[in-house]
């Protein structure tokens, strides 16, 4: 912790080496304020999309449907049927048979919220809700096949896997993005650092006749620089921070309460920003610093 307030601290004398004002100070702050900006946006949408896949598979996952072909001979029959085995399963909490208005809007998105659905050849629906142990897919499927032939047993596994795996490709797709973010800001500041160097050159050869060694000289660099970045990176962070307050809070999906934005621990990133954007200066600064005094040696 010491060193780390010493490093914010600095020292006066080798701050002189670098210009505390001037084109390149501005835009250091501006660099990193904009990737700042930017990553917050890239998480954000990361992290609300991932958070709608990952809803959506677990509200699949949560529930079934049995359904019964509208051409299926002795419907109400058949129903019955379905249900006395649905309620005579080890596993099944809850089957209900949906109402007309509850198919209607199913299809709503499709065919629009006047469809005639009584009047139409479309297959009965059953919901099934298992309880907390679950119940034997296979078994069931068996047992509906042997005494409600025609009967389909739809778990949603076919629409769950995509979903999660799109979740997981949209979280690669975040990192990508951020990676990028960082590979950008790190050579701006680098350009910005050899840009300071060179403009100093000559205070940077009375530093060395008066015994001043490089790891000092760069130091001063490397600190203001590192500071500026955290600055900016904090500024960016806040604009986008305050933008997303600013953005209707609502449901993303319209089925699942996923509203657009950080949530609980997720708002850490907000905090890690300005610190990532520090250390990528540190590192890209101290390279770059060290590359040039040796180049001026």
């Amino acid at each position: 912790m010491n060193r780390v307030w010493a490093f914010i601290m600095g020292d006066p004398l080798a701050d002189r080496a670098v210009p505390p004002t001037g084109i390149l100070a501005r835009l250091t702050i501006f660099v990193a304020a904009a990737m700042a900006f930017l990553a917050i946006f890239a998480l954000v949408l990361s992290l609300t999309a991932g958070r709608v896949a990952s809803n959506w598979a677990d509200d699949l996952a949560q529930s079934a449907t049995l359904r019964l072909p509208a051409d299926l001979d002795q419907t109400n029959e058949a129903l019955r049927a379905a249900v006395n085995v649905l309620q005579t399963t080890t596993g099944v909490a809850s089957a209900r048979v949906l109402e007309p208005d509850e198919q209607r809007a199913l299809l709503a998105p499709w065919f629009g919220p006047d469809m005639p659905v009584e009047e139409l050849p479309i297959p009965q629906l059953i919901s099934i809700l298992p309880d907390e142990d679950g119940y034997d897919i296979a078994g069931l499927r068996a047992r509906l096949q042997a005494e409600v032939p025609g009967a389909v047993l739809d778990d949603h596994g076919a629409w769950r896997e995509p979903l999660l795996d799109a979740a997981n490709r949209l979280r690669l797709l975040g990192w990508a993005i951020l990676a990028i973010i960082g590979a950008v800001m790190a050579a701006m500041i680098t350009t910005a650092a050899h840009a300071s160097l060179a403009a100093n050159a000559q205070v940077i050869r009375v530093l060395r006749l008066v015994g001043a060694r490089d790891v000092y000289i760069a130091g001063a660099f490397v600190r203001r620089f590192t500071l500026r970045a955290a600055l900016g990176a904090a500024i960016g962070a806040v604009l986008a921070i305050g933008l997303l307050q600013l953005l209707p809070q609502v449901d993303v999906t319209g089925v699942t309460e996923t509203p657009f934005g950080f949530h609980g621990i997720e708002w850490l990133w907000v905090l890690a920003i300005p610190a990532v954007a520090a250390i990528v200066a540190f590192v890209a600064t101290r390279r770059a610093a060290f590359r040039r005094l040796r180049e001026q040696t």
